[in-house]
């Protein structure tokens, strides 16, 4: 048994490594046009000279048998005529028959009788004469020489035609398996009907002929390894400068704006050569342009941003004083006061993005890493905008793990993330409730936030992370948002090495979904949260106004379990959500 578990260990052995070649194997194939220029040329070239090669053969073989028989015959009507001569007038007896044959073949055999110069080239022979009006005891006729080697068709068809013919045939001998030629021609005499067989051994022609297929085998060989040889050389100066602009293209777009191609002759890879470096001329001179465009749009940004801080600072002030003495002044120049300073509140939150926007965009932010508990910043972000949700009717729900999430990343921006995800729910949640689930695994955590309000529209998924996009300009904003939360956060998500992604589908509401590395500079794979509800529940029906604020120890409820009736709209506490 142990014996048997060893050959099937080394079997699975073997075969995983052929598996392995092979997917290396095939690996290399879709990667390699020279490799399947090469074996496509080297498997057509051995059609080809496997065919070649097998006509080539056929036509020498049956070239050396037709020489080969056409002498036998030759030689054989030679030998038939000095039979006839020593037979002539041949005494019925057998003993008289049995000398005159022993007589006549020793004289064919010995004395060479009937070869000239056009029967030279049957080579050596055997004689056989047979009587063919009597039979022995044996069965067979009366014979001098070896009669078994000729077959009993060859012989029929001579005796009962009374023509010459040829076969050729394989015989056992003391020495192995021989090929022989067998010619049979009839011997006239008025006493007896008698035939001559000359019997050609083709030994030396199947000597030949494996020479001539041996030569062919090495012969194609040698011409597929050249053809192999030669295919690879002509691809590769094909292949060659692909390959180079193909690098020089990896290079160009990694940033090597300088890169190019060389230059070389006059042909259709040179005119390549200097197409693709005219095309890349072209792209960094309009990659620069962007580039000082970007720059001056930055910069004019970061400067109007900056300059607009000083008088926005003196009107600041002077507003805070009319605010503060507004119940001094009538009615309606009260509330144009409450008006101005709301205003310049959302001005200063809009001129803070700004500022942030042209650091992110000029890429001078630095994260501030540290271990975090993620539970912490969720719950600073849910009290954040409680009052906000409170009024608007939308409760938030949290469902935190019981442990520890923590993980190393800047608690300012993530926070900032989460506080402008649940904003953007509370002011697209329709007073619905909105729910912040958190999940953590061994390398990454992620956060979702929904709403179950009017939801988004196929392809708006992916523009509203667009600066001051909304996807229904007349809807009211109840944070007072300026239009860049979103397109900050997805920044902040990013210098994280993390995702911040969207889901909507309409009439089901909104998701929003956060995943950021436990350890800063590692990558994230996956999410521990699926981005897209698995089901979509029914909303559910307003039975109890919610006044009071949702506190943090109600992350054991589910969006189920609360029932809601908006309550009636009052001026909510300032308050500053990015």
């Amino acid at each position: 048994m142990k014996a048997v578990r060893l050959v099937v260990a080394r079997v699975q052995r073997a075969a995983d490594e052929a598996r392995r070649r092979w997917i290396a194997f095939g690996e290399l194939w879709r990667r390699s046009l020279q490799l399947r220029v090469v074996v496509s040329t080297l498997a057509l070239s051995s059609a080809v000279v496997f065919v070649l090669g097998m006509v080539l053969q056929m036509q020498i073989t049956n070239q050396l048998l037709d020489t080969k028989e056409q002498a036998a015959v030759r030689q054989a009507r030679a030998s038939q005529q000095a039979v006839q001569n020593d037979l002539a007038g041949l005494n019925p007896g057998p003993d008289s028959v049995k000398s005159r044959f022993t007589s006549a073949i020793n004289k064919l055999a010995i004395g060479g009788a009937g070869q000239d110069a056009t029967t030279a080239g049957a080579g050596a022979f055997e004689p056989v004469l047979v009587d063919g009006d009597t039979v022995g005891s044996d069965g067979l006729p009366p014979s001098e020489g070896p009669i078994n080697d000729v077959p009993l068709s060859l012989r029929e068809m001579v005796e009962n035609s009374g023509n010459s013919a040829s076969q050729i045939h394989t015989v056992n001998r003391s020495s192995g398996q021989t090929t022989l030629l067998v010619v049979g021609v009839p011997v006239n005499s008025s006493a007896r009907a008698m035939q001559l067989y000359l019997i050609f051994p083709l030994t030396a022609e199947q000597r030949t002929a494996e020479v001539v297929q041996s030569t062919l085998v090495v012969g194609g060989i040698v011409l597929l390894m050249l053809l192999a040889l030669i295919a690879n050389l002509v691809t590769r100066q094909v292949v060659r400068p692909v390959r180079q602009a193909a690098e020089v293209a990896e290079r160009f777009a990694d940033g090597s704006l300088d890169e190019r191609m060389p230059v070389v002759g006059e042909d259709d890879v040179a005119r390549l050569a200097e197409s693709f470096n005219e095309m890349a001329e072209g792209i960094q001179a309009q990659i620069k342009q962007l580039e000082e465009f970007g720059q001056l749009q930055r910069r004019f940004t970061s400067d109007v941003s900056h300059e607009l801080r000083t008088p926005l600072t003196t009107v600041r002030m002077a507003a805070d004083v009319l605010h503060a003495s507004r119940e001094q002044f009538p009615a309606g120049l009260a509330r144009s006061t409450e008006l101005l300073v709301d205003e310049l509140d959302r001005f200063e939150s809009l001129l803070g993005d700004l500022l942030e926007i042209s650091r992110l965009d000029a890429g001078v932010e630095e994260l501030s890493a540290e271990q975090v508990d993620l539970r912490v910043l969720a719950r600073r972000a849910h009290d954040s905008v409680r009052a906000i949700a409170n009024n608007a009717g939308s409760p938030i729900v949290l469902d935190l793990p019981d442990d520890e999430v923590i993980a190393e990343l800047d608690s300012r921006r993530v926070e900032r993330i989460l506080r402008n995800l649940l904003a953007n729910a509370v002011d697209h949640g329709e007073a619905m409730p909105v729910e912040l689930t958190m999940r953590g695994d061994e390398h990454a955590v992620a956060i979702t936030v929904r709403d179950h309000g009017v939801g988004l529209r196929p392809g708006e998924a992916e523009l509203v992370f667009s600066r001051f996009w909304r996807a229904d300009p007349s809807r009211n904003r109840r944070t007072g948002g300026t239009g860049l939360g979103l397109s900050i956060s997805l920044e902040d998500a990013r210098l994280h090495g993390g995702w911040l992604e969207a889901w909507g589908e309409q009439g089901h509401g909104a998701v929003f979904r956060l995943t950021l590395p436990r350890t800063h500079g590692s990558e994230v794979r996956s999410s521990p949260l699926p981005l897209a509800p698995e089901h979509l529940p029914p909303v559910a029906v307003v039975e109890t106004p919610v006044e009071a604020p949702v506190s943090t120890e109600d992350v054991e409820l589910t969006p189920e379990e609360i029932t809601w009736q908006p309550a009636e709209p009052v001026d909510a506490e300032r308050e500053e959500v990015r």
